[in-house]
């Protein structure tokens, strides 16, 4: 059979360090990677059970499409339609797959499944009302970041009147060292753990201001845990700036919070000063209530 993940295809960019551009589709991750971006989280191919690791591409291949034909999987996957065909009735008659038409798309049960994952995370509640409180204060994009895996996934979002749609939605995953809330978080893990998330998902360029160096990144984190927060210049996105604070209580970092905007209106005073002030009482008013409901 030949590769299934394809290869570079159409107009989708080259993929970042520890993603892949596959088949037909610039496919994405189920765990909310935005579609448009054309990267896939790749697997790991340390996959003991080959029918799981088929499952889940055919899966991620409904999710970022939207919905596909029959035909159309058995092209984007490589594999026979007798089987796949066999993949879906199953996928249908356990409800995680529906079938409208000629297509096929997955069901609501893993909106369920999600929604149930976020609300065992400890930092999400106490986080939740803060990240709203400071899209409201700032008008901006305001976000609750967690590492998971050694990737940073954003795990509420809230939206200020005037914030920029940065096109991404809560469960997008991106590497840790590409953007404040991701350097607020590593900064506060132990050296062994930041080497091996940089061994393992290395330290990708996404914009020309993207840290590529370990010893450039060693100092960021160093002035990050001086000042106590982090930025973020146009590293994840150009013309984009970002502050954060890392959400930690004894020697345990939880996540970070972050605002972002237009490099435009995130300038001056309101960058250097306001903002950080603002994240930080945020972060800190988390933290507490972090602490208290324990």
């Amino acid at each position: 059979m030949s590769d299934p993940f394809g290869s570079y295809v159409g107009t989708c960019p080259p993929p970042l360090v520890g993603y892949r551009v596959t088949g037909r589709y610039c496919r994405t991750s189920l765990s909310g990677v935005d579609p448009g971006v054309g990267y896939e989280y790749a697997m790991s191919d340390r996959v003991p059970i080959k029918s799981v690791r088929t499952t889940f591409e055919l899966l991620e291949a409904l999710v970022t499409s939207g919905g596909m034909s029959l035909p159309e999987l058995s092209e984007e996957l490589a594999m026979p339609r007798s089987t796949v065909h066999d993949y879906l009735l199953s996928l249908r008659n356990l409800g995680y797959v529906v079938k409208d038409g000629m297509e096929y798309r997955i069901s609501t049960r893993f909106l369920a499944m999600g929604q149930s994952a976020r609300g065992k995370i400890g930092i999400f509640g106490p986080a939740k009302n803060t990240v709203d409180d400071l899209a409201e204060k700032t008008g901006e994009h305001a976000s609750l970041m967690i590492e998971e895996n050694g990737l940073g996934v954003l795990l509420y979002i809230a939206k200020g009147e005037n914030a920029l749609d940065l096109g991404v939605s809560e469960g997008f995953r991106m590497e840790l060292p590409t953007n404040a809330p991701g350097k607020a978080i590593l900064a506060h893990l132990s050296t062994a753990r930041v080497e091996a998330i940089l061994d393992r998902h290395g330290l990708p360029k996404v914009t020309e201001k993207t840290v590529t160096s370990r010893e450039v990144l060693y100092e960021q984190l160093e002035a990050i845990r001086e000042q106590g927060y982090a930025i973020d210049e146009g590293e994840r996105v150009e013309g984009v700036r970002a502050v954060a604070a890392p959400i930690v209580t004894g020697d345990t970092v939880h996540g970070a919070l972050a605002v972002s905007g237009p490099a435009h209106r995130l300038e001056g005073t309101r960058f250097e000063t306001e903002l950080p002030d603002r994240v930080l009482r945020a972060a800190n008013v988390t933290q507490v209530q972090y602490t208290l409901g324990e």
